[in-house]
């Protein structure tokens, strides 16, 4: 079962209220180490999100200038006059919901470039975050959670393929099949399956193929820019 936004999401959200001024979110920031914050209404909803790079403009515009140079872009001067959170939040915030996989939180993570999402309910209330760490963290799943999933799940369950045909080894993430496969198609569906393992770094090919037959690709590399799913 595939991991999804609930099961790595932080419950415990430090978030701003739309009133909030200027100082109190730098603080909540400092004192939390935190780098952006959702920022919510009177029922806990999500309107936007305030970052650092939203309080910077204030620095940038109070920063000494030459003549004729211009520090900030049309864009950014209203929040350079802001002192409240609804003033100085990027809206709409980019959210996901906790049903989510983890892959989709990551493909959004890295198409919006954002470090964190808010994760927030069917009416849209906060109820939780994740951060790239949180993404991260199914890489940590055992070496022999991997072995016993692609030898049980794939080759013997979905595929129907016999086990001892193959010998399927995991290192650090890294998985080394070696055996014998009935045709280079067999070869790229099992290759093709296996890739998709979560918490897999990536496959190393060593599957021989009948003599006189094309062996498939040698190298199934994962991908740290997740795709968001169709």
């Amino acid at each position: 079962m595939e991991t999804t936004v609930a099961d790595v999401m932080t419950p415990r959200v430090i978030a701003a209220r739309e009133g909030a001024e200027f100082k109190h979110i730098v603080q909540i920031m400092r004192v939390n180490r935190v780098s952006a914050l959702p920022v919510v209404d009177a029922r806990n909803r999500v309107l936007g999100v305030v970052s650092e790079t939203d309080l910077l403009v204030k620095e940038a515009e109070n920063a000494p200038r030459r003549a004729g140079w211009r520090w900030l872009l049309p864009s950014t001067e209203r929040k350079a006059a802001a002192s409240l959170a609804r003033e100085l939040m990027t809206s709409p915030a980019i959210t996901i919901g906790a049903d989510a996989t983890v892959t989709d939180a990551a493909g959004l993570m890295s198409a919006r470039r954002v470090r964190q999402l808010p994760v927030t309910d069917p009416a849209n209330h906060l109820i939780g975050v994740v951060s790239r760490v949180d993404v991260l963290s199914v890489y940590c799943r055992p070496d022999y959670d991997i072995h016993d999933e692609i030898v049980k799940d794939i080759v013997a369950g979905e595929l129907a393929l016999d086990p001892y045909d193959f010998d399927v080894s995991v290192a650090s993430g890294v998985v080394t099949i070696t055996g014998q496969a009935a045709s280079p198609a067999v070869a790229t569906q099992l290759l093709d399956a296996v890739r998709h393992v979560e918490g897999l770094v990536s496959v190393r090919n060593r599957i021989a193929c009948p003599p006189g037959e094309p062996p498939g690709p040698r190298e199934h590399p994962t991908t740290t820019d997740f795709p968001p799913k169709a």
